[in-house]
């Protein structure tokens, strides 16, 4: 069975009104595939908390803490986009550590689902753009320091540029990052990945879909991963809110299942994550992020 990771506290966080993230989409998206005809192929597992120590192992120590125990500047909380409360940081912390139950689980089964993850945009010391601590990151050294891998390839297909993820593994020869964006969307200012695939405002599904199939083999057979790392962002979708590219549903179906298939068919582990997603319809959103799970479901059997 394929390991679907989630916790309830995901979508508990009350945010102000008209407040642009659908923090409801991980409990919808849950209670959608427990419906689904293929929801016997997977198996619920639920993340303990990440810790203080842990996280202090990989982002700096003095913002860890200063997050956990509601000391950063308001700054830098507007900059992270989130008010501070006791349910963001549990569902931080969960959400966090859910990452890399994925990933260890990924070892187990070849590959693993978390209905979360994707927080790109966390610095070493710092969070923005709804992200707080960086989770593939996080996974991808707690997978190498515990000698379960000597490897790992983040793939990153959210609209936007993984610019945090990019920062932490600057020099990393054992954590490669591969960033595949909309160039004039945010961050404005793009830090340097180990691989930067720009495409332009409105690309759609043929030029998004040629260009993955030209570079995950390239990816593969150059860095040999123990695992692999996938953002599975849907606010690639034409209709995105905060999205400038112009992929139909079929095409993110397509785009998952291009690199759910290059792994398998490589024996890499993957560990997938839901990443970012913007709109107003709720059913709209979880028919989005549902791709990734219907790919895995016909892969994976």
């Amino acid at each position: 069975m394929i390991p679907l990771v989630y916790h309830a506290s995901y979508s508990r966080l009350a945010l102000p009104s008209r407040h642009r993230f659908p923090i409801s989409k991980y409990q919808r998206l849950f209670e959608y595939l427990c419906q689904t005809p293929f929801s016997g192929q997977f198996s619920l597992c639920s993340p303990k908390p990440a810790n203080q120590t842990a996280l202090a192992s990989v982002h700096c120590p003095q913002y860890v803490a200063g997050f956990i125990h509601n000391r950063l500047a308001p700054k830098a909380m507007r900059r992270i986009g989130f008010p501070w409360s006791e349910h963001l940081l549990t569902r931080t912390l969960h959400s966090v550590a859910g990452t890399e139950l994925a990933a260890r689980k990924a070892f187990e089964h070849g590959i693993a689902l978390h209905i979360s993850g994707g927080y790109h945009h966390a610095h070493q010391d710092f969070g923005s753009g709804y992200c707080i601590f960086n989770d593939l990151v996080y996974s991808a050294r707690r997978m190498i320091n515990q000698g379960l891998a000597d490897k790992v390839l983040i793939v990153d297909c959210d609209v936007h540029q993984g610019d945090g993820t990019a920062t932490m593994t600057v020099g990393d020869a054992n954590i490669i990052s591969c960033s595949i964006h909309c160039r004039q969307n945010f961050p404005a200012r793009k830090a340097d990945s180990h691989y930067d695939i720009e495409l332009e405002k409105g690309a759609g599904d043929d030029e998004y879909l040629s260009t993955l199939e030209q570079i995950l083999p390239l990816l593969i057979l150059t860095h040999r991963p123990d695992l692999i790392l996938y953002d599975a962002g849907v606010d690639v979708h034409a209709e995105d809110e905060l999205g400038l590219l112009q992929l139909s549903l079929e095409g993110i179906f397509r785009r998952d299942m291009s690199v759910l298939r290059h792994a398998r068919d490589a024996a890499i582990p993957i560990a997938c994550v839901t990443g970012g997603g913007y709109c107003k319809d709720p059913l709209q959103l979880t028919l989005r992020h549902s791709q990734l799970f219907h790919a895995a479901a016909m892969l994976y059997r």
